[in-house]
């Protein structure tokens, strides 16, 4: 007796729009509708944001980028807030990271 391996699924990979479609429905239903901030904490992360920027402080940023919330660690390096952006420097790959304050849900340090 021998066995088929991967042959028995080779039917299957015949239709890759399906697969497609299908990833397209799930990565929808994972979306998260973005968070509405009240002023108080918009205040709060101004000032977490400014005090990170002044003395180099590690922080955890959680934001919201096509319907999901992402964290990260990073160093903030410039903030902006009448042009509504920062820019932070990522732990992990080092690469400085253009974002709106607008997409900003929440920091706090580490």
């Amino acid at each position: 007796m021998q066995n088929r391996g991967m042959k028995k699924w080779r039917p299957f990979a015949t239709m890759p729009e399906q697969y497609i479609g299908l990833q397209e429905i799930i990565n929808k239903q994972a979306e998260v509708p973005q968070p509405f901030l009240t002023e108080d904490q918009m205040e709060k992360m101004n000032f977490t944001l400014i005090e990170a920027l002044h003395t180099n402080k590690q922080v955890y940023l959680t934001y919201y980028k096509n319907g999901q919330r992402i964290t990260e660690t990073g160093f903030i390096q410039f903030v902006d807030s009448l042009g509504n952006l920062f820019v932070f420097i990522d732990e992990v790959f080092e690469l400085k990271n253009k974002m709106r304050l607008s997409e900003l849900i929440d920091v706090h340090f580490t």
